[in-house]
């Protein structure tokens, strides 16, 4: 087990399986970085939540959804890279918010993405990131998030 994955153990946490997708794949090595799709907060395959953030999701409920994101993200990295202790530092999160008209929290919802990669990575978990309100994400999911990571040689 990599350092990483211990880590990812004593906080509770497990990586979940990375599912086969059509026409894109769940993170793509390019040199010495690693980009994911978007990720949606599945677990066991499905969204556990649903709706607008502001309406229908609260914004605590959606920071734990961007945690989960966060862990499926990593999840596309193990995928390409092989082993998670590859990772040099995370580079950029960028976070999408299905947001109500009014609701303006979306950095508080990525924080729950930022949190976790610290949590698991410390210092080499600290990134850029964007955090953007949208109408909508697929499958009426609240949040998706993707990551770029910097692997070492």
């Amino acid at each position: 087990m990599s350092a990483v994955e211990a880590r990812l153990a004593e906080l509770g946490l497990t990586l979940p399986e990375v599912p086969p997708l059509a026409a894109y794949q769940p993170a793509v090595l390019s040199g010495s970085y690693v980009y994911t799709a978007g990720q949606l907060p599945m677990v066991d395959g499905q969204l556990p939540v649903t709706g607008k953030v502001g309406a229908e999701v609260t914004a605590e409920e959606a920071k734990a959804l961007a945690r989960t994101c966060a862990l499926n993200a990593l999840a596309a990295v193990k995928s390409v890279a092989g082993d998670l202790d590859r990772i040099a530092r995370v580079v950029k999160v960028t976070g999408f918010v299905a947001s109500a008209s009014d609701f303006t929290g979306q950095p508080g919802v990525l924080n729950g993405a930022s949190e976790l990669l610290g949590e698991v990575l410390g210092d080499r978990g600290v990134h850029a990131r964007s955090a953007v309100g949208v109408a909508v994400l697929p499958l009426d999911a609240p949040v998706e998030v993707e990551i770029q990571v910097e692997l070492l040689p």
